[in-house]
């Protein structure tokens, strides 16, 4: 079988956020045939779409996984789940959300499942822990993540923990 190098990113605004990842970098480091390589820092950011809710705390994860795209999303909605995400409405408050941001070099849109995430180029709370743990990384079908970046400087993000 063939070792992936795969980015998830993680969220949360609920019920105490920030450990709320930490138990996700656990969960995800727990995986089968899967290994945490890098963990970026913790950052505080404003909600985007429904803003009626508190601040989220956003990170990115590096992994080593020999689960196929389909297969760690899967595991993802289950670590998910097992944190009491609930699905109420689109960019509803949540107490985990887990997305794959970058899969190798996999361009794909499939139903439920689209990589590298659609919007992760614009959201300054994805890019800013990639690039700490990833500073030369490329979005397949969008270039640099460097360059991305630069779009989103007036998208404000905090520092809260730091792992890297």
């Amino acid at each position: 079988m063939t070792q992936h190098l795969a980015f998830i990113g993680l969220g949360s605004n609920l019920e105490d956020p920030c450990r709320q990842l930490q138990r996700a970098f656990v969960a995800i480091e727990k995986l089968p045939g899967t290994c945490l390589i890098a963990q970026s820092s913790l950052y505080s950011s404003a909600p985007l779409g429904y803003a009626n809710q508190s601040d989220f705390v956003n990170a990115v994860a590096k992994v080593s996984t020999m689960l196929g795209p389909r297969e760690l999303l899967q595991a993802l909605l289950q670590i998910e789940q097992s944190h009491g995400r609930e699905r109420t409405f689109r960019n509803a408050p949540r107490t985990l959300d887990l997305d794959i941001l970058l899969f190798g070099e996999v361009q794909l849109h499939e139903e439920g499942l689209t990589i590298p995430h659609p919007q992760m180029h614009l959201r300054a709370f994805v890019l800013k822990p990639l690039l700490e743990i990833a500073p030369s990384v490329i979005i397949p079908a969008v270039g640099s993540a460097t360059r991305a970046m630069e779009s989103c400087i007036d998208q404000s993000l905090e520092r809260l923990v730091d792992y890297a």
